[in-house]
């Protein structure tokens, strides 16, 4: 298996800052905001977004959430192993809230659709909007686009793109690997 790094630890904190300041252009002071990162992946971006924002930027008034998809995916049951659900972590409604749904990799739309029907259980907001790191354009099966990416890839499906994070791998990195 062939691995082609994609972005380094120093191209993801650039990412991360810039993504940072494109949430505050759009949302202030997000009173009326709430961010909620996708278990497992997505919750590795959604709390260092929200780190950064509260330390380096001093927004205050910020919650987080992070959201288990795994019994609304369609394909739950066409596994041959199980999936293992994630614990959702939301202390808070959405109703009329602004949502940022994030998470590492948009690919075909699918786990993207699952938290949409997923974030119904908590109320419903006024605007959601979506945040990647990483958006495989290509391989879309379902008409999903995201409003914040990090970085755009064009990827065959024969490749695989693998977020790594200090807090799971030891070091933050992106990479496709051809399988």
């Amino acid at each position: 298996m062939s691995r082609k790094t994609l972005l380094n630890s120093k191209d993801i904190e650039i990412i991360l800052h810039r993504l940072a300041c494109e949430l505050i252009e759009n949302h202030n002071d997000f009173s009326n905001t709430v961010l909620i990162g996708l278990q497992p992946r997505g919750s590795y971006l959604a709390q260092r977004l929200t780190t950064l924002l509260k330390t380096d930027y001093h927004i205050e008034n910020l919650e987080l959430g992070l959201l288990d998809i795994t019994f609304y995916r369609d394909d739950f049951r066409r596994k041959e192993t199980t999936l293992a659900a994630e614990t959702s972590k939301m202390n808070f409604l959405i109703e009329d809230k602004k949502v940022v749904i994030i998470d590492d990799v948009l690919f075909s739309g699918r786990s993207i659709r699952a938290a949409l029907t997923a974030i119904q259980s908590y109320g419903r907001p006024e605007n959601i909007e979506l945040l990647v790191l990483i958006d495989r354009r290509f391989s879309r099966h379902l008409p999903i686009q995201p409003n914040y990416k990090g970085r755009q890839v064009d990827a065959i499906n024969e490749e695989r793109v693998l977020v790594t994070w200090k807090e799971t791998h030891k070091k933050d990195a992106v990479f496709i690997e051809l399988k």
